[in-house]
């Protein structure tokens, strides 16, 4: 598989981001793992070992996440792999989101990411080798009602990986967007999922969140094959740009795209009839 890697990754207290940080110790790698609570994030990977550096963070805050990589590399020597995992979702019509609420969707799902990306690419790109992996969602091609918040950062996540692709290499920087399906994480529980405050019942977004909590603990996706695919990603000579991660992501992607098409092509006779005579 190749040297050991020195990875930072954020949201690593919980769910997937947990996990992964498990996995990589116990692969030997090397891990700088970003949390708000560190206290529950030492608790819950259980071992002291040179290779785990807890680091308190508000990805929010740009400064912050400059010294946390910073301090990542001055700890490991190094930086190879940075890991976008942080996000919540509000579960609430346009409507009825805030301001508040909707520009902290995105300050945490999307800028956050946006941060990490600049820190790490300061290291990246003077030692000319690195890959980013920004975990989105199919929520990043698909589109939901009344999680508009959420599916906004996520397609433009894809977006932003896309283009910073393109500009990477040529430094020999990687980056990857992954799309994960339904996995039996926390992400369904109280506190990755929030009701907007402000609710307005000819939308029925009560039916929504109520559906979210019953499927929590019955995602057929398992979370420990999607990290280890993570591990695995990192160590490609040549990773994708996109990785779909479950067959429930896979068919809702292409089903979409297909549909796109249909569409696209039904239309075809406007779209090709605005140029200059």
């Amino acid at each position: 598989m190749g040297k050991q890697k020195i990875w930072f990754v954020t949201g690593a207290s919980k769910g997937m981001g947990l996990l992964l940080t498990k996995l990589l110790l116990d692969k030997g790698e090397k891990v700088a793992a970003a949390s708000r609570n560190t206290n529950q994030l030492e608790q819950s990977v259980g071992i002291e070992s040179d290779n785990f550096l807890p680091i308190q963070l508000d990805i929010t805050n740009s400064e912050d996440v400059k010294q946390a990589i910073n301090k990542t590399v001055e700890h490991f020597g190094g930086l190879d792999v940075a890991v976008n995992n942080a996000g919540f979702s509000y579960i609430g019509s346009l409507e009825e989101l805030t301001d508040d609420e909707f520009r902290k969707a995105l300050d945490v799902n999307l800028f956050g990411t946006v941060n990490v990306i600049r820190a790490s690419m300061a290291q990246f790109r003077k030692q000319r080798s690195g890959h980013i992996i920004n975990i989105a969602s199919a929520a990043g091609y698909i589109a939901g009602a009344h999680i508009g918040s959420y599916v906004t950062s996520k397609f433009a996540m894809v977006g932003l990986t896309e283009s910073l692709a393109l500009e990477t290499a040529p430094l020999n920087v990687k980056a990857t967007v992954v799309l994960p399906g339904s996995f039996r994480t926390n992400f369904l529980d109280k506190g990755s999922i929030t009701y907007t405050r402000h609710r307005i019942e000819a939308y029925g977004s009560d039916q929504t969140f109520q559906s979210y909590s019953e499927r929590a603990g019955t995602q057929p996706g398992d979370p420990r094959k999607l990290v280890t695919e993570l591990f695995n990603l990192a160590n490609m000579e040549n990773p994708p740009v996109h990785l779909i991660l479950g067959a429930d992501s896979f068919k809702m992607i292409n089903d979409k795209m297909a549909k796109n098409l249909v569409e696209f092509e039904a239309f075809k006779h406007i779209s090709t009839s605005t140029n200059l005579e």
